[in-house]
């Protein structure tokens, strides 16, 4: 019985692994400006991967439910279903809550953000968004 890693069998032959591709494919998805064909997607990503690769890899995307296709000629065009802030924010989500000491993590990930991330959250978690242009806090800083 062979137990196989795909991450490191294609890591040590110099390939990217399919999580990669994924991450690769949605980044170029959510930098263009609207639904992309399977080709279109091949010539935004960096390489020469094959058509049948970056179509393989949207459909596994489109079976997780993480993009829409709408048809476009003979094939179809597909877009994220959530922007990339959304998807982060439910990847961040999901490793918390699958930790074993949520306090611990909590902890740990706000005494490792910079200082400017770290007043971004604290207006945040305050209601007081700067970027909303409602500067309720009276030029504190």
């Amino acid at each position: 019985m062979e137990e196989r890693e795909d991450g490191g069998a294609r890591g040590a032959s110099g390939r990217r692994g399919r999580g990669e591709l994924e991450s690769d494919v949605l980044a170029a998805l959510w930098a263009a400006d609207g639904p992309l064909t399977a080709g279109q997607v091949r010539e935004a990503l960096p390489g020469d991967l094959a058509y049948t690769t970056v179509l393989t890899i949207l459909s596994r995307l489109h079976d997780k439910e993480m993009l829409v296709r709408h048809r476009e000629g003979r094939g179809y065009a597909y877009e994220p279903v959530r922007d990339e802030a959304s998807h982060t924010a439910q990847r961040m989500r999901s490793l918390l809550e699958g930790g074993s000491d949520r306090e611990a993590v909590l902890a740990r990930f706000v005494s490792e953000l910079s200082e400017q991330d770290e007043h971004v959250l604290q207006q945040l978690l305050s209601g007081h968004d700067d970027r909303s242009g409602d500067d309720r806090s009276g030029g504190r800083a």
